[in-house]
């Protein structure tokens, strides 16, 4: 290397920080039970796979109902990298969880929420508390199921069995899942999984992508994937062999 050329290099400084934006999964824990956790966790993993391979997460706690002297963050993040999950760091919590968060190499994250999000009610519960304030009615139409109010951060809709249909938007931070098609007669901004018992023939349909996540039978690709030119428009994904494609849907 020439001299000027090495001067250039060992003047330039090696690294540069921006800012960035990044969708990240929380898992929001409500207590801590390792064997309730490693059962709950393989049962999400088995809807779609892929999805959790590698995945870096955050342990939220801004709705812990628990004591802090029961957490045990090296437990915890052993259960999950058994699945390949990473986590990455902590969200909410006093003073003591913050500690125990340093001890354990984890970074801290201040708390995203004052109160808890509404839950998505079960399908089996009554009509009073299916059109509670807030939380989408679903509505059972055979094997499937109907929403026909918008699902919301944090809120989750699974349809286990046939197509779900929702009639509204699915708001960031929410998820939605089926164990066949997802149609969406609004905009899509959060998560959707398809076919999560493995259907290849599952396809999701919405009327403007802009999800953070889609899936089909374990495949899947994250918002940076999609914004290509059916983003912010009318589409269907399906999967394609082994490749999932997004094709444009006609107004």
């Amino acid at each position: 290397m020439s001299e000027p050329a090495a001067t250039a290099t060992e003047n330039r400084a090696c690294f540069e920080l921006r800012g960035a934006s990044q969708t990240l999964t929380v898992m929001e824990l409500h207590h801590f039970d390792p064997d309730a956790l490693e059962r709950d966790l393989r049962d999400k993993i088995r809807q779609a796979p892929n999805f959790f391979r590698d995945l870096p997460l955050v342990i939220g706690l801004d709705h812990y109902e628990g004591n802090a002297a029961d957490l045990d963050f090296f437990q915890l993040i052993g259960i999950c990298r058994t699945h390949s999950i990473q986590v990455l760091g902590v969200r909410g919590g006093d003073d003591d969880i913050r500690r125990l968060a340093r001890n354990a190499a984890l970074a801290w994250l201040p708390g995203g929420q004052a109160s808890a999000p509404r839950p998505v009610p079960d399908p089996e519960q009554d009509t009073a508390e299916n059109t509670e304030e807030g939380a989408p009615a679903i509505t059972s139409t055979g094997a499937g199921r109907l929403v026909k109010q918008p699902v919301r951060s944090g809120q989750q809709v699974y349809a286990p069995e046939g197509d779900l249909i929702i009639m509204a938007p699915v708001g960031a931070g929410a998820e939605v899942l089926a164990a066949g098609h997802i149609h969406i007669y609004g905009p899509l901004r959060g998560r959707a999984l398809a076919g999560v018992h493995g259907d290849t023939s599952a396809s999701i349909f919405c009327q403007s992508l802009e999800a953070e996540l889609v899936s089909v039978a374990g495949h899947y690709k994250i918002s940076e994937d999609l914004q290509g030119d059916d983003w912010r428009t009318p589409a269907r994904i399906r999967l394609e062999g082994d490749v999932l494609t997004v094709d444009p849907l006609t107004r």
